[in-house]
This record gives C-alpha cells, structure tokens and sequence, in this order.
C-alpha cells in the first residue's frame, strides 16, 4: 500500500532526549508507519552510535531529522501541534485521548503541517511547551502503571495516525486453485494406489472415491497440494530407499 499523503505533512518532535537509544528507536517506530519528518529539540547525546543501532535501518529518518535549539525552530512551518504527554495540566490547552488527537491532527494534514511534540524521559513535556500546543494528548493506559518509554509513547501515536489515514493490510491473493483436469488426474492416481496397496476393492468399492471426493472437494485443493498429493501416492507405489548416514556424508 502506497503511503497517505497526510503523513507527509507530519512531524515527530522530541524535546531534550537523554537517551540517543530512544532517538533510534524512535525513528524506527516513526518509519514503520510511513513518518519521516523528525526533529530534535536540544538531545542530550546526539549523533552517538546508539542511535544508529536502535534505528534498526531507519537510517533515512536520521539522516534527514533536524537539530533544533528551541521548540519554536522545530515547531517551524507547522500549523498544528499535539502536546503528547501522560500528566494532566491545569493550562488552558483542550485534553483528548491519542486517536482523537491523530484523526483531528489527520484532518489538518491533508493541507498543512502538524507535529506531535515529546518530552524528556524523566520529566516529560513543561508547562510552557504544552501551551505552544494546539491539542494535549495522552495515551489511555492503565492509572496503577502509567509509565511509558518515549519511543514506545511515539510508536503508539504514528500508529493511530496510519490507522486515521485509513491504513489497511494488503490484500491478499487468492490461492491457485488446481485445474479440474489435474484435480481428476489426481483422483484417478489415488484410485489406482489404493487398489494396488490393497485398500480398495474395485469389485466391492463402497463408494469410497465418493467419500474421498467430498473429502478433498471440501479443501478446494491448490496447484501445489495436488502436486504434493500425487508425491506422496507415487512413493507408497514406488518408494526411493532411504539415504544411509554414510551417504549423506
């Protein structure tokens, strides 16, 4: 499936990041789903080859993501902002749940930028920096354990925001059925093996290829089962001897 153009248009923030292993990771989770646009708010350590090995070959996100001195530099060009984080804030910010924020954040998308900023690991997102948000977005996780790893936190919403662009699994193809001539080309090799293993009565056959036929009529049988089929009855028939340790050495 070709990537939603809406996602183009989106950008992942990630603000005073103390483990450059998140970065990767991060980078990782954002390609997965088809997001490329990445910007650094004064990370702690970075470039380090931490990074590089979390990103598990995300090497293009890295590549083309932005080093920022301040959330306004990386917040540039953008129209709309989602604040994601855990705590609740007493600032005058609206507070939704992470698919909410990706369907409305997808909306805007189709004709401008939007970002979803992330915090620090230890102390997430200040005050300050939600108010420069449109939106505060929080993951709904269980209240007892509601600790997140950044990377995980931006895995989860480039999810949703895949899922809000109306991503699906790809289709897929149906299997080759075999052809009805091979289908009876098979019946007839079955017919003959079981007479000639003893199994079968051809004076007294009791309607045992009807029964077979709706046995295997009900598999719709593939171009390769029936190969595999006819396989095995030629080895009852014509059984190859087993290949001793000695030969295979």
């Amino acid at each position: 499936m070709n990537t939603p153009e809406a996602l183009k248009n989106i950008r992942v923030v990630l603000c005073a990041t103390a483990h450059p292993g998140n970065i990767g990771s991060a980078a990782r989770a954002m390609r997965t789903m088809g997001i490329t646009d990445l910007a650094l708010v004064n990370p702690q350590r970075y470039p380090d080859p931490q990074t590089q090995w979390f990103a598990a070959g995300a090497v293009d996100v890295l590549e083309s993501a932005r080093v920022c001195a301040t959330l306004e530099d990386a917040l540039e060009g953008v129209s709309f902002a989602v604040a994601c984080s855990a705590r609740r804030r007493d600032i005058a910010v609206p507070l939704t749940d992470v698919r909410s924020a990706a369907q409305e954040a997808v909306a805007q998308a189709q004709q401008q930028r939007v970002a979803f900023v992330f915090g620090n690991e230890t102390s997430g997102l200040s005050n300050d920096e939600v108010s420069r948000c449109h939106l505060l977005a929080s993951i709904p996780v269980d209240p007892a354990f509601s600790s997140l790893n950044v990377a995980a936190a931006v895995q989860v919403f480039c999810y949703e925001l895949r899922m809000a662009c109306g991503a699906a699994l790809p289709e897929e193809r149906p299997p080759l059925l075999a052809a009805i001539n091979d289908v009876e080309a098979f019946y007839r090799h079955l017919e003959t093996t079981l007479v000639e293993i003893g199994f079968l009565d051809p004076r007294q056959p009791r309607k045992l290829m009807q029964r077979l036929r709706r046995l295997f009529g009900r598999t719709r049988l593939q171009v390769e089962e029936v190969n595999i089929l006819r396989g095995i009855l030629s080895g009852l028939t014509h059984p190859q001897p087993r290949r001793s340790s000695k030969d295979e050495k």
